[in-house]
């Protein structure tokens, strides 16, 4: 009796162990060094018994890598809607397969603190980097974007999220003069040089 009553206590207290981990969401933020900035993308979403499944579609989007940006389409399946990158934030990620799948972190509404992971599997541009100009998405070199990363102090591989002005604020520029001009309806988005 005393074997079966300590066996239960033991698998009890392995539940509960287990169960700790998943509700802690099971990410540390080190693991995912990794930044990404989606600019658009489409989603499909998939409905079991009137409740979202998962979602999938395709998109665009920058990898800041080693300092680097570099552009890449995407096409992904999760189990939350995908976002787009407001301003200049980015998610938090990580290579699963390098150079074709990232997996990224995305926030659960209504539960702070609490990621959910979604993975990508991503076509990368060579030596290119999604930026846009007056509010439409094109490509420029990774070279050229860099050069204004620099020039703003914007580094989000490192916590530097929003870019540092360099001039006085005026007409046609967006993000409080950081030269980036805006999209033209609210918050700028991750806008590169002209």
């Amino acid at each position: 009796m005393r074997h079966i009553l300590l066996g239960g206590l033991s698998v009890f207290a392995g539940c509960f162990v287990l169960s700790t981990a998943v509700l802690a969401g099971g990410h540390n933020a080190a693991d995912y060094p990794l930044r990404v900035h989606i600019f658009q993308y489409n989603g499909h979403s998939h409905y079991a018994y009137h409740s979202l499944d998962m979602v999938d579609g395709e998109g665009r989007a920058n990898l800041y890598e080693n300092g680097e940006p570099r552009g890449f389409d995407f096409s992904y399946h999760c189990m939350d809607r995908l976002r787009t990158s407001a301003g200049f934030e980015t998610y938090m990620a990580r290579w699963k397969k390098p150079g074709k799948e990232i997996e990224i972190l995305l926030p659960v509404f209504g539960k702070p603190g609490a990621m959910e992971g979604c993975s990508l599997l991503v076509d990368m541009k060579d030596n290119m980097a999604y930026a846009r100009h007056n509010g439409l998405l094109g490509e420029e070199p990774s070279a050229k974007f860099k050069e204004w990363m620099i020039k703003h102090d914007y580094d989000p591989e490192h916590g530097k999220n929003e870019p540092v002005s360099t001039a006085p604020a005026s007409a046609g520029t967006g993000a409080a003069g950081t030269g980036a001009p805006s999209s033209g309806a609210g918050a700028p988005q991750q806008n590169a040089p002209q």
